[in-house]
């Protein structure tokens, strides 16, 4: 078979009838009518009928044809003609047409499937096949298989057009590709990294990067002024339906601009290649401060897609005769609400008191929920006794109230509690209600964002990175409560109540990031260690830059509206962060090890409190997590040679019989005279120092069923 005279089976049109064509690809589907046999061939392109036929198909090619099977590969070459009327199939694109084999090839076998690939059916109104459903896990597992679907296949190919497309729009506006390294170093904020350990400089580690954020800016200060790239990103985190441990996003910086540059240039970006999904965002995006969405959603990444925004309604209880309310408010509490509009119907008294009030509600984190429902020009519910007129008919024009309405309002001391509780109902009530609109899309810029966030510890944290630049200078890095009120250049891209992207104007100014450092907790030492070469690229000229990231597995997964990126990705991991085609992560031989230098990484260090074992006592102090002080260690020893010398004589009796079980309660059990109290060394953390492992605020411990 001569390849180079090949053509695409997606491609022949009514121009190659009666001409004699060379096709390459799959056995899609067959139908065998005793002598004639019909079979969809499908390449990358799509999918033609191919037909056996002992009229014109030499009779050893008829009897080869016959041992055709679903994902043979073969190639076939033969004359394109038009089917006859009322043959064609609108299912596919060469519906119209049929190829009638005169040579075939078979390339390769294929063993019976794991699951159907196919879902072109080849006669028209036949079912589709192929559309039974397939466990994630197994199709992960035979990704290769998997992505000759043409559902999977097309998610494919318009990722890589919407690649194309943002480095094309890039490319026109003076922006150039540079790679950055994959190979980096861990920073404070790098609890998440991927470590890679060194075979040359044993001991030591590398990071994969979670961002490229300090070479780009050290690219600014090197002059290249507009960078992109499509970075390979890397973070060891909890996964969720739009998270992978490996991820690409469209890393970009830009010098001498300022935030309008990126508004305006990410917003014709993102335009054009939602278009390649035939989807339209209107422009200029809306803009919300972060304190504008958190007090009218209830998150930073707002839904615009539907209504229900907050209403206040502190002030209509200032005096009011309801204790919780006004027990609440007298603890600088606050009360805000939503209306659901016309729902009174589908909201019975039942489900708002005994789902939302009793269960829903407290499981957001909510101490208590209010509901009243309007019916005949007035506000019903089960404590409506407990409020003035003044203060019904102050609810009434505050949320517009009219009959079939429905008002729900959560009050709490904390406005944080008020805001979350009630952003996760509104986005539970509208999900359950139906009230977003199918194939709507509202994108919207957040900005305006805290430059830090408070800490257990009474400090401060980032909440973006330490890079991003305040909206003014002149704070006092020691003042806390200052620090939490500075707000960051920073802004993030949101679409539907999802991240796509975000970033911010960077700080170009040493003494200026010494000072963020510094309210970071950052000593000198510390900030010369970890970031002394990125402060020495500011002794030379560090021009005004920004930047932004976008996420593009998640944008793509949106522009083609699939449930989960994993449907966007060629190879992506499973729900466990693990790799069902490979195997991946997986064990390695001790030799490897040794060579890397870390069969003993740390010596006895390699466990907190692993020192504690060497002790009979000591060790068992340290396995249950019980210490043990010096008045104990006399009786308790006492009591170990005891249980050794029962254990001694214990093995020399042969007894036949089966021991004697006799299980006790499960009960806690605390010594005489105490009682249970939280420990002070929980909340700094040293009441993990002994833990072979933590998760969260958790003992990580070995997993007793699977």
């Amino acid at each position: 078979m001569n390849y180079s005279k090949r053509h695409f089976c997606g491609q022949l049109t009514a121009d190659h009838v009666a001409r004699t064509v060379q096709l390459c690809g799959w056995v899609d589907a067959y139908r065998d009518h005793g002598g004639l046999l019909f079979i969809h061939l499908r390449d990358r392109s799509g999918i033609v009928q191919i037909v056996f036929t002992p009229e014109t198909t030499p009779a050893a090619i008829c009897r080869e044809s016959a041992m055709l099977r679903a994902e043979y590969c073969i190639a076939v070459s033969g004359e394109v003609k038009n089917r006859l009327a009322g043959t064609e199939n609108p299912h596919i694109e060469t519906g119209r047409l049929e190829v009638v084999v005169h040579d075939m090839e078979i390339l390769a076998e294929a063993e019976p499937l794991p699951f159907a690939i196919s879902d072109k059916s080849m006669v028209a109104g036949a079912e589709t096949t192929g559309k039974e459903a397939v466990s994630e896990e197994l199709r992960l597992q035979y990704r290769y298989l998997d992505i000759r679907r043409p559902a999977m296949h097309h998610n494919l190919l318009l990722r890589h057009r919407i690649f194309q497309c943002v480095r094309r729009f890039l490319d026109e506006r003076g922006f150039v590709e540079v790679e950055t390294p994959v190979l980096t170093m861990s920073t404070p904020e790098g609890a998440r990294d991927y470590l890679v350990p060194s075979r040359v400089h044993q001991g030591s580690f590398y990071a994969l990067p979670q961002s490229p954020q300090l070479f780009k800016q050290l690219l600014m200060i090197g002059g290249v002024e507009r960078y992109f790239q499509m970075a390979r990103c890397f973070r060891d985190e909890d996964l969720r339906p739009n998270r992978q441990p490996e991820f690409t996003q469209l890393d970009l910086e830009a010098s001498f601009i300022d935030e309008e540059f990126l508004y305006k240039m990410i917003e014709e970006l993102t335009v054009k290649m939602f278009t390649l999904g035939g989807i339209t965002l209107p422009r200029p995006f809306p803009r919300m401060t972060y304190a504008e969405a958190m007090d009218a959603t209830g998150s930073d990444r707002p839904d615009l897609r539907f209504g229900l925004r907050f209403v206040d309604v502190t002030d209509l209880f200032v005096n009011t005769d309801y204790a919780i309310f006004r027990q609440i408010l007298q603890r600088g509490g606050c009360i805000k609400g939503i209306n659901i509009k016309g729902q009174s119907d589908k909201l019975s008294k039942n489900v708002l008191q005994n789902e939302y009030a009793k269960e829903i509600a407290p499981s957001f984190g909510a101490k208590g929920m209010t509901w009243m429902r309007a019916e005949n020009d007035r506000l019903e519910s089960n404590i409506v006794q407990y409020f003035s007129e003044a203060e019904l008919a102050g609810l009434k024009k505050r949320f517009a109230v009219a009959d079939g309405d429905v008002l729900i309002m959560v009050a709490d001391p904390s406005y944080a509690i008020v805001t979350s509780a009630l952003g996760q109902l509104r986005l539970h009530l509208a999900h359950r209600l139906g009230l977003i609109p199918a194939n709507s899309f509202h994108p919207v810029w957040v900005t305006e964002f805290p430059l830090f966030e408070a800490t257990e510890e009474g400090g401060v944290t980032s909440s973006h990175h330490p890079f991003t630049a305040p909206d003014r200078t002149d704070f006092d890095p020691k003042n806390i409560e200052e620090l939490l009120a500075l707000r960051s250049r920073a802004y993030d891209l949101v679409v539907n109540g999802e991240e796509l992207g975000g970033g911010s104007i960077r700080i170009n100014n040493r003494d200026l990031q010494r000072k963020i450092f510094a309210a970071l907790g950052l000593t000198e030492e510390e900030t010369k260690e970890k970031f002394g070469f990125f402060l020495r690229a500011f002794d030379f000229g560090a021009p005004p830059h920004g930047g932004l990231a976008l996420g593009m597995d998640r944008t793509v997964s949106m522009i083609l509206q699939t449930p989960s990126i994993r449907e966007v990705i060629a190879f992506p991991k499973n729900r466990s962060a693990a790799c069902p085609l490979t195997g991946a992560p997986s064990k390695v031989k001790r030799e490897q090890l040794a060579e890397l230098g870390l069969l003993n990484l740390g010596g006895k260090a390699i466990l907190p409190g692993s020192a504690a074992k060497e002790n009979l006592l000591d060790r068992v102090s340290w396995v249950s997590r019980i210490g043990v002080n010096a008045e104990e260690r006399p009786l308790l020893e006492d009591i170990l040679r005891q249980s050794r010398e029962l254990a001694a004589a214990v093995e020399t009796l042969a007894v036949d019989e089966e021991p004697i079980r006799s299980p006790a309660p499960a009960a806690h059990r605390l010594r005489p005279g105490t009682e249970a109290q939280r420990s002070p060394f929980a909340a700094s953390g040293q009441l993990f120092k002994n833990a072979p492992a933590v998760k969260g605020d958790y003992f990580k411990v070995a997993t007793i069923l699977e």
